[in-house]
């Protein structure tokens, strides 16, 4: 799924666009035990919990594709009868109306699911009429086909911060009493794929809170998947490459590893001019090995570090975008601007100390201003950007004495 194809799915996600249903859920305690599970028609919940509940579906489907959303392909084997993609099937073949289909789902995400902690997991059912969309993506007020789908949404439960409150009933006031509160979708996931505005049974798009640190427990032994790496892994990876080779420690973003990724940068500018739309440029390990000839790093180096860097992308090169720094890239233009701000300062203290109105340690001087005696009269005072300021006139050709240095 695009991002596009995204968009159009959560658009749904909203009260007077939406056709949600059915909602099921279970939730779970720390020793993985059920302690209530429900289903509901979801268009006859109270509107605050209907849209608290839409809020979830639409985290599910938030964030960057490639990074918080990540499409993954069933196996051969994981379609068999009885293997996680055959559930997914008849968990959307039923309509989520059928509690022993929904009840071994929920099981088996608590034996896969890896949390510490309580947990409620939520499945929201959709039936989606795509409409026909012409060339200029105008939408035809017919329907092309029907787009079934199932939302998974899996939130922690935590417990309310303890504080004070109002007891009602004891007329004053004392410890609030303290509840368990739904949190944000740590993960999930959407089935089948929306992919050319049409279903694709074969993948499915997994949603990470935490994309450098997903749950692919639940991708590979919960719904039987190959994970991959999201652009946040990608990106810390090459990192480590660049800093156990090179020697630096991984918190210090050393010069040498800046002008990587300036160069880096640079290139994947050049690229795009000439990249056709919505063409992804793949770095390869050769275009890796070109970029670091123009770098601080000697040739040994330089070696190593390409040969990490196909060794550890082998399976699937990376996007050249997935692995640019862009807050090395950031931090080190306000490192210059801080530079360029401090070499400014220092230009404006030494006019000043030239003038004395501030010594050698920079320490303000007193300022005596002599003025021609016949003017001591026209001496005014007036504000200028909030401050009182005195005016002294002068004529054309005149200068100023301060602390007895004549002035321009």
């Amino acid at each position: 799924m695009n991002k596009k194809e995204v968009a159009e799915i959560k658009r749904r996600l909203k009260k007077d666009k939406c056709t949600v249903s059915r909602l099921a859920g279970c939730y779970v305690n720390s020793s993985k035990e059920k302690l209530c599970t429900f289903t509901e028609d979801f268009l006859n919940l109270q509107d605050e919990e209907l849209h608290k509940y839409l809020e979830i579906a639409s985290k599910t489907l938030s964030g960057n594709v490639g990074n918080n959303l990540i499409e993954l392909e069933f196996p051969i084997e994981a379609e068999e009868l009885g293997a996680p993609q055959h559930n997914l099937m008849a968990l959307k073949k039923s309509a989520l109306k059928d509690e022993n289909v929904n009840e071994a789902f929920f099981d088996h995400i608590i034996n896969t699911y890896d949390f510490v902690g309580n947990y409620l997991i939520l499945l929201f059912y959709d039936n989606y009429d795509v409409m026909v969309k012409t060339s200029d993506n105008m939408a035809l007020d017919e329907s092309e086909e029907t787009y079934e789908y199932i939302i998974c949404s899996i939130c922690p439960v935590i417990l309310s911060k303890p504080g004070l409150g109002y007891r009602e009933d004891e007329h004053r006031i004392g410890a609030r009493i303290r509840d368990w509160i739904v949190g944000p979708v740590d993960s999930g996931f959407t089935f089948p794929c929306f992919t050319d505005r049409s279903p694709d049974i074969h993948s499915i798009l997994m949603y990470a809170k935490k994309p450098d640190d997903p749950h692919k427990e639940l991708w590979e032994m919960g719904l039987g998947c190959a994970s991959k790496l999201t652009a946040t892994e990608k990106k810390n990876a090459f990192t480590n490459i660049l800093t156990q080779t090179i020697g630096v420690d991984k918190d210090d973003t050393s010069d040498v590893i800046i002008d990587i990724q300036a160069e880096l940068n640079d290139y994947i500018e050049a690229k795009e001019e000439v990249l056709e739309k919505d063409e992804v440029f793949i770095l390869e390990p050769d275009v890796v090995s070109e970029i670091l000839s123009d770098s601080p790093v000697s040739e040994e180096k330089a070696e190593k570090i390409t040969k990490k860097y196909e060794d550890f992308f082998k399976d699937e090169m990376p996007a050249a975008t997935d692995v640019l720094d862009t807050k090395i890239l950031k931090n080190n233009e306000l490192k210059i601007d801080k530079k360029n701000l401090q070499k400014k300062v220092s230009e404006l203290n030494d006019e000043l100390k030239k003038t004395g109105l501030i010594d050698e340690n920079g320490e303000a001087n007193d300022i005596v201003v002599n003025v021609n005696p016949d003017k001591i009269e026209e001496i005014t005072t007036t504000f200028l950007d909030g401050k009182k300021c005195i005016i002294i006139p002068i004529d054309d050709g005149e200068k100023a004495t301060i602390n007895g240095k004549k002035q321009q």
